[in-house]
């Protein structure tokens, strides 16, 4: 009995103390859900980015240079995207062929006026990472791109030189089965979540 008056008194003095300063309380609001009769706390975390382990050095080298050069490039694969959209726009609204080929080439002078000092100072390595971005921001290989824009031939031709070099323009972007495409996806997402 005497536990149970020692209990009232605590929860009165407690009461009170809340009656007469009610402005030190602080609210927390907390979003709960039921569950098979147990309330949770709902909570949303922030995304944590882990960053990669090596194992060696040299692999720590790969990985930052593949950031840099990454980082370098996918200005160019976004600019890329958008002009296409605009070409394919004005291509989509010139119905004569021969109009389309006169005009598919003035197209391609303007680039190469804008971009060709850019583009030449890029590595080997770096222009094949910009094709990799490239297909992931249209959706086509850099083949199919070709094809479609400047004939087949042209995409043969550059197929051709790009196979001298170690490339291939008909390889798809696919992050799910290839390791080097995966690793590009991850600095890509935190290129674009401002985390990198």
């Amino acid at each position: 009995m005497i536990g149970m008056k020692t209990l009232l008194i605590s929860l009165f003095f407690s009461l009170f103390s809340l009656a007469v300063y009610p402005q030190q309380l602080d609210t927390l609001i907390i979003q709960a859900e039921i569950d098979s009769g147990d309330t949770l706390m709902v909570k949303e975390l922030k995304e944590v980015v882990v960053f990669p382990k090596f194992r060696y050095a040299y692999q720590t080298r790969r990985y930052n240079r593949l950031v840099r050069y990454v980082k370098k490039v996918y200005p160019y694969a976004q600019i890329a995207a958008v002009k296409m959209e605009e070409y394919e726009q004005i291509l989509v609204n010139t119905p004569e062929p021969s109009m389309q080929r006169k005009l598919m080439k003035q197209i391609e002078e303007e680039i190469y006026a804008e971009w060709e000092g850019d583009l030449k100072e890029l590595t080997f390595l770096q222009g094949g990472i910009l094709l990799k971005l490239i297909d992931r921001q249209t959706g086509e290989s850099s083949y199919e791109l070709v094809k479609e824009f400047r004939g087949r031939f042209r995409a043969f031709f550059y197929q051709s030189f790009a196979r001298i070099f170690g490339f291939n323009l008909k390889e798809r972007y696919n992050p799910e089965e290839n390791e080097y495409d995966k690793q590009i996806e991850y600095i890509v997402h935190l290129i674009e979540t401002n985390r990198l």
